[in-house]
């Protein structure tokens, strides 16, 4: 019987295509996958380091796998075994800590699964991370996260990302369409684009910093790849999200009204403080020259809350800001120190009651937000992508600009892309629709 493996992905989008490829490197090597919560004699826990939270939830996740088999290999890979290996391998029933390089070469390490006293450390300088190591994921039958980026040249004060994955470097155009054509040859509909920065797209490997294509080129060229019906930009910085591309997607008969726009603040004072590339004058024109093309778009915005500097005058700066904001939803970040960044050493620290109690006060703006952005929907057809869950007797979905949608459950309709009109918003928040007619829409 083959050695069992089981994986737990923390943190974003590019984490879990990073997984998929690392599982799929198990299984051609004879490993068999299994779920998380199952058996298995190695665990490997792809790790994050974006906030506290994260860390702390690592230990966790080793304790949970350590009840369901004692005996159990664990590895922790990813962005905190790069920035903290010793801690991690100082977890109890911890055995192996691989680092941004390391991650990919995983089966190298693995010699024989007998316990650790102590993990064992494989963890290169970041200066090192300079290739780079292409990636999808395939999280349910519907969507793909695809990797077209990695590492970061910003040089942002709260931001840990730079030192857990090294410089920017992109993959080639050729082999991103490739992993494209393979997704869509698995009948999976939706491509969603992902990387660290992926508006910095081009960039070569080993610190070349010549854009061999831009991230136009890239765009233009996935929405020639036949058999995929949909594409999704994830998160794309302000400064480069052109008005090339904000036009090309709103003519694009594959690439969808959705952007997801990190902000981090209203104020320009912190976004100096941040050393973000930007000031809020070019975010609200963004957002207008979005609007002005695609009027039913989506779009996500990221805030940080509690940035060293936060008075309650800038904090209620940040609200007015988004609230007047022709916006859809925000992701919202408590701020908390790490190591080695300018930030921690800065003074105005946030009270952490504080930053709790703004943190509750964005959640409840963005929960007015999407509730707004659901109800301008209302009594539109749109198509939606159906998922493979049955929940609670229903099945759900997403429009193209991103409004969840359900509808009484019928397996026929799972992975299929139908025109359903959107009726109203029930009391979970989520819209009914109704379908115009049953159809299973044809490739374009």
């Amino acid at each position: 019987m083959p050695n069992q493996v089981a994986f737990y992905t923390l943190g974003c989008k590019l984490n879990f295509s990073e997984t998929s490829t690392i599982a799929r490197q198990f299984q051609d090597e004879g490993f068999e996958r299994v779920d998380f919560n199952q058996q298995a004699d190695i665990y490997i826990i792809n790790t994050c380091s974006v906030t506290e939270n994260a860390d702390k939830r690592f230990k966790t996740i080793v304790k949970k796998a350590l009840k369901t088999n004692p005996d159990a290999f664990i590895i922790g890979v990813g962005c905190y075994a790069q920035l903290k290996p010793q801690e991690l391998a100082s977890v109890d029933g911890v055995d192996l800590v691989l680092g941004a390089t390391e991650k990919f070469k995983v089966t190298n390490y693995i010699n024989d699964l007998s316990k650790n006293d102590f993990g064992e450390v494989h963890s290169c300088e970041i200066n090192e991370a300079d290739f780079y190591v292409g990636s999808y994921s395939i999280g349910d039958r519907t969507r793909a996260f695809l990797k077209v980026q990695d590492g970061c040249d910003y040089k942002c004060t709260y931001c840990t990302i730079p030192l857990a994955r090294g410089i920017s470097r992109s993959d080639t155009l050729d082999n991103v369409l490739k992993n494209a054509k393979d997704i869509s040859e698995q009948d999976i509909k939706e491509i969603v684009l992902t990387g660290v920065n992926i508006g910095d797209y081009g960039k070569g490997e080993f610190g070349n910093k010549k854009h061999e294509h831009t991230f136009l080129d890239l765009v233009k060229a996935l929405d020639d790849v036949k058999g995929i019906e949909r594409l999704r930009i994830s998160s794309i910085e302000p400064n480069l999200l052109k008005d090339e591309t904000i036009d090309f997607v709103a003519k694009s008969e594959r690439f969808v009204p959705h952007f997801h726009i990190p902000l981090q603040s209203g104020s320009n004072t912190l976004l100096k403080k941040m050393r973000r590339r930007y000031m809020k004058e070019l975010y609200v024109n963004r957002v207008e020259r979005i609007k002005s093309v695609m009027p039913d778009a989506c779009i996500g915005v990221d805030v940080i809350v509690g940035f060293p500097g936060e008075t309650d005058e800038f904090f209620l700066e940040t609200y007015e800001f988004l609230n007047q904001l022709d916006i859809s939803y925000l992701h919202v970040f408590t701020y908390s120190e790490r190591d080695n960044t300018p930030a921690a050493e800065m003074d105005g620290v946030v009270p952490k009651a504080v930053r709790k109690k703004r943190s509750k006060m964005l959640r409840g703006l963005s929960v007015k937000k999407r509730r707004a952005f659901y109800e301008s929907q209302i009594g539109k057809t749109k198509t939606v992508l159906f998922e493979d869950q049955n929940k609670e007797g229903y099945i759900q979905g997403f429009t193209e600009n991103y409004v969840k949608v359900k509808l009484p459950w019928d397996p026929y309709l799972v992975n299929t892309l139908q025109s359903v009109i959107l009726n109203h918003i029930d009391a979970d928040g989520i819209v009914r629709g109704e379908l115009v007619e049953r159809e299973v829409l044809e490739t374009i």
